[in-house]
């Protein structure tokens, strides 16, 4: 039933949204002097900074550079220019210490895989291009996959250009990530399959209603139990509670 699995890359193989939110802490400690009038000034800003951050995506795409350009925007409008350059200098310096953090893998990614040996095994993932790359080389994950995408979003559009690219039936495809909007939506309406690994720090623009009821939809617990998702659907041929 199933030929290929698909992965997703942040935060379903290994940690990312903790360094983006520890970026945003900081974020919010710069720009808290310009917001004293708000009752919580913290809420403020990081609604400020989710709409540039969303207005920037077309511009920018996802990721690091994206996201800092986004601070750095935000901060300047919030502060009406009068930010100190040191306190930008700040959110640059914060920028480079992401862009060299150790790749942390979750827990039992090494064994999912190995389980999973006897199908073609694709890391579809999006993001800043130099940032990914570098953090699938630091994995050593890439030669355990037979097709490794980078692109610069996750619609029906770019995920209907990787089936075509490596012949991949979508029927005979299935996507794992934490992402409703970005792994389980549009491979649902491309005719595929999806399992969702949850993430409880999961960025709100990935987020949507799950597609309960769905007969190619699953959610799991944690990445390990992915493997037995997968054996039902083969073994059910293709029928899931």
């Amino acid at each position: 039933m199933i030929s290929w699995v698909g992965f997703d890359a942040d935060d379903t193989l290994w940690h990312s949204e903790h360094h983006f939110m520890a970026s945003h802490d900081l974020f919010c400690e710069i720009v808290r002097p310009f917001l004293d009038g708000a009752d919580d000034p913290d809420a403020v800003a990081r609604a400020h900074l989710a709409e540039t951050e969303i207005a920037n995506i077309p511009p920018f795409g996802y990721g690091l550079k994206g996201a800092t350009l986004s601070m750095i925007e935000t901060a300047m409008r919030v502060s009406d220019h009068r930010i100190d350059a040191s306190q930008i200098q700040r959110l640059i310096d914060r920028a480079k210490e992401m862009a060299v953090h150790p790749v942390d893998l979750f827990d039992g990614v090494d064994d999912v895989l190995d389980a999973l040996g006897g199908l073609r095994l694709a890391l579809i993932t999006k993001g800043d291009l130099l940032d990914q790359r570098r953090k699938i080389d630091e994995s050593e994950l890439a030669t355990r996959f037979d097709a490794v995408e980078i692109i610069h979003e996750k619609n029906v559009a770019t995920y209907g250009e990787v089936f075509r690219r490596h012949g991949i039936e979508p029927s005979r495809f299935v996507m794992i990530g934490n992402s409703i909007r970005s792994d389980v939506l549009p491979v649902l309406e491309l005719g595929g399959w999806a399992i969702l690994v949850p993430f409880a720090d999961t960025w709100a623009h990935e987020q949507a209603d799950p597609p309960l009821g769905h007969p190619r939809f699953i959610e799991v617990t944690a990445l390990r139990d992915v493997v037995d998702a997968i054996a039902r659907i083969t073994h059910t041929g293709g029928r899931v509670d």
